[in-house]
């Protein structure tokens, strides 16, 4: 069998839009896709496959790909290595390389880079892929052993599109007036965009390996703009003339614009396409 050029392991929401992407719109690139039991996504037949770093022979039963897209979290060390090295020696022919042949993608979450904090007084709110994390956040660790094996991180904002839909956060994050008070920053990506994402890492001329990304939509959103209740009697009592508020109280901006830049593309469900 030809080598793929792209192996989905898991697929969950995120290949609700990236299945359709790649078999409607980027019909060019082959793939195959798993989950647990084999059901269909998206209209598509998946292979039935379930990780177990105690146990990797069921790796070799999966195609050979160019690019293999781990969607479901690893944690701690070890999983992530058990993972590569496997894949790798089940479809390696001859000798097991030292170096990996293939382009593993690991998806994770911006959650280990500390969520919203106090007002940062003047110091500069924005926070990139080069900005410290939580290097024992048991993903984190996951993700730097898979860096280290040349692998590539990509850490998303909030996750929204299709069944996910940021107004139903509001009741769980802002049930009391204390809680909206101290709701700051709110960054987002769409499935749509996380979709064109992945396929534009796959179309890279360069392979970035052992490199973090951080991905939303390019915008910074205000919690406040998001609810209702309590929002106007706190812009009173904080003198808040309208929404949103500056950066300088948002308290921490995502700037993922070296990742769009890398892909060459361009989020394009930010902003105004959010539609809340």
């Amino acid at each position: 069998m030809e080598e793929l050029d792209l192996l989905i392991l898991g697929a969950g929401w995120t290949a609700t839009f990236l299945i359709p992407l790649l078999t409607q719109h980027r019909t060019d690139l082959s793939f195959a896709a798993t989950t647990t039991d084999g059901r269909r996504v998206a209209d598509h037949p998946t292979l039935p496959f379930r990780f177990d770093p105690a146990d990797t022979s069921n790796l070799a039963a999966l195609p050979r790909a160019r690019h293999i897209l781990i969607t479901f979290p690893l944690k701690g060390p070890g999983p992530s290595a058990a993972l590569v090295r496997a894949y790798t020696a089940a479809h390696t022919r001859g000798a097991t390389p030292a170096k990996t042949p293939f382009r593993f993608i690991q998806l994770g979450s911006t959650g280990i880079w500390q969520p919203n904090g106090p007002t940062l007084g003047g110091q500069d709110p924005w926070i990139s892929r080069h900005s410290p994390y939580d290097t024992s956040n048991p993903r984190a660790v996951a993700e730097d052993e898979l860096l280290g094996l040349g692998g590539v991180v990509l850490n998303l904002s909030g996750l929204w599109g299709g069944a996910r839909d940021p107004r139903s956060w509001v009741g769980r994050v802002g049930a009391t007036k204390d809680a909206v008070k101290g709701k700051k920053s709110l960054h987002l990506v769409h499935g749509e965009d996380v979709a064109r994402g992945v396929v534009g890492v796959v179309d890279a001329g360069e392979w970035r390996g052992g490199e973090r990304w951080m991905v939303t939509d390019g915008f910074v959103y205000d919690w406040w703009a998001l609810m209702a209740g309590w929002v106007w009697e706190l812009m009173r009592e904080e003198g808040v003339k309208a929404l949103p508020r500056g950066m300088e109280v948002l308290g921490r901006c995502y700037d993922a614009g070296e990742f769009w830049k890398w892909v060459g593309v361009a989020p394009t469900r930010g902003g105004l396409g959010v539609g809340l």
